[in-house]
């Protein structure tokens, strides 16, 4: 078993002793849905750490999606519990990078790819497969290609 599997496990069952229901609730739920990721596909197969971690970041990203859907409609209340879920799920990812850099990451990439001969708009996909290595897992899809956008416009 993957060390970080068997710490979400491990962590399962210090809050189930603790009574402590959405912590126990949320890791109940990655951990099912890690299993459902090694038995998927034509054989049952045992998740690295890093494939362990991409499941926990999609976990992760769908309580930031689910709370926002549930804050635009109404229901505070949900919102603020996948918020918590969502926070929970963030202590196993490693730390997210800050804004600055995260800039100084994108702005080597855009001027590598100006030396490349690519410029403007069009050099999106070029930067976004010199930055999307360097920022795997530290930084959100939807932010990193929003900073690429920023610097090849600017």
């Amino acid at each position: 078993m993957t060390t970080l599997k068997s710490k979400l496990q491990e962590d399962l069952t210090a809050a189930i002793r603790g009574r402590d229901e959405l912590r126990s609730s949320t890791l109940r739920l990655t951990l099912s849905a890690i299993t459902k990721e090694e038995v998927s596909g034509k054989t049952a197969r045992e998740l690295s750490d890093d494939e362990v971690q991409k499941v926990i970041a999609r976990e992760a990203k769908k309580r930031r999606e689910a709370a926002e859907a549930f804050g635009q409609g109404g229901r505070a209340e949900q919102a603020e519990r996948e918020k918590a879920e969502g926070e929970i799920l963030a202590e196993y990812l490693p730390k997210q990078l800050s804004d600055d850099e995260l800039h100084a990451i994108v702005a080597q990439a855009v001027e590598e790819a100006k030396a490349a001969g690519a410029e403007g708009p069009r050099a999106m996909g070029q930067v976004m497969k010199i930055v999307n290595p360097k920022v795997a897992g530290l930084a959100e899809g939807g932010r990193v290609a929003a900073t690429v956008k920023r610097l090849l416009a600017g």
